[in-house]
């Protein structure tokens, strides 16, 4: 009998595939590198976005409005994290702003009014977004409706439910309160930072753990990437699907929290346009809206460039609709570069 082994390929392969890379155009190769490392784009853009800002302004490289863009970016950048759990699975959630206006409405009602403690309106907040993603999960899991149509009904819906609940009125608590903590500042050296910018620091590393390091967050990857080849390897895709609504609903708590300290209470007109801030947000920073593909740190740095932004067309004059065409045209040309990267064939 032949015990000889079977001959090894690999080698042969992978000389092969570095023969077919030394082929490649410049652009191929920085198409195969975008593939590969989603946030180098948007890095790039927030790093020549703001040495051309400082060129134009000297006050916006000062550490005070650095801190200020860092304390506006705190909000919507939390609430990146949620959309980019739904966006990764070829979603899109248009409901997760008036979520957390919501959460953080009844949380400051609850004290406000009923004089409860900060860790019992905080849970009520929890329960109220986790719910609230809940309904939308199972829409899109179990009846099977387009993510788009049931989040834009849901958040006319959360919406309404806010207005009418607060009746016009808006909450404004006592500068001690513990809601109001995400509100509060520390310094590092010249930087003011708020404990709302540690929260969504601390909100990024956990979540970017979870969808690098678990074997959930290879799942939420590859429902997104294609629902219907996860499901014959044996993924539970509706299940992915689910919770990642539910990871969202918690994120989305955490965001009202930071909203509260933002505003000093609570107001049921605060971030009416948070939904499409966050979205932008998760495009610039290079996550597809085709699902697969993205990670957080893109998602973080789509944040700061909106927010960099806004700030530096502010301090350079610009008036307040070209800030929004800007922008518009950011978010244009990040999912040009989506469909261009899309193309390749690693």
């Amino acid at each position: 009998m032949n015990s000889t082994p079977a001959p090894v390929l690999e080698p042969a392969e992978t000389v092969t595939d570095l023969s077919a890379r030394r082929g490649h155009s410049p652009a191929q190769r920085l198409q195969h590198l975008l593939h590969r490392r989603p946030a180098l784009s948007p890095l790039a853009v927030l790093i020549v976005s703001i040495v051309i800002f400082s060129l134009v302004n000297a006050r916006f490289y000062s550490a005070v409005n650095l801190s200020l863009v860092a304390q506006q970016t705190a909000v919507v950048g939390s609430l990146a994290v949620g959309q980019t759990l739904i966006i990764l699975t070829a979603g899109i959630d248009l409901s997760v702003g008036s979520i957390m206006v919501l959460a953080s409405f009844l949380a400051a009602n609850l004290i406000y009014t009923d004089h409860t403690s900060v860790p019992v309106a905080l849970l009520v907040a929890v329960l109220v977004a986790v719910a609230a993603q809940a309904i939308n999960g199972l829409l899109v899991t179990r009846i099977k409706l387009p993510p788009f149509i049931v989040t834009l009904g849901t958040f006319n819906a959360f919406t309404a439910i806010t207005l009418i609940y607060a009746k016009g009125e808006t909450i404004t608590l006592n500068p001690g309160s513990g809601l109001l903590w995400t509100g509060q500042s520390f310094l590092v050296g010249n930087f003011r930072v708020t404990y709302g910018v540690v929260l969504m620091a601390v909100l990024y590393i956990v979540v970017a753990y979870a969808l690098r390091c678990t074997a959930w967050g290879r799942h939420l990857y590859a429902t997104g990437d294609d629902a219907e080849a996860a499901r014959l390897a044996g993924i539970n895709t509706k299940r992915v699907l689910l919770s990642a609504y539910l990871v969202a609903g918690l994120v989305i708590a955490v965001s009202a929290w930071i909203l509260a300290g933002r505003v000093g209470g609570a107001d049921p007109n605060s971030g009416l346009n948070a939904n499409l801030e966050s979205i932008t947000a998760v495009v610039i920073g290079g996550t597809s809206l085709f699902g697969g593909r993205g990670s957080l740190l893109g998602s973080l740095l789509g944040a700061l460039i909106v927010q960099v932004f806004d700030n530096g067309l502010a301090l350079a004059g610009v008036d307040a609709n070209y800030q929004v065409l800007a922008v518009g045209i950011l978010v244009i040309a990040a999912v040009s570069v989506d469909q261009w990267i899309r193309k390749v064939r690693a």
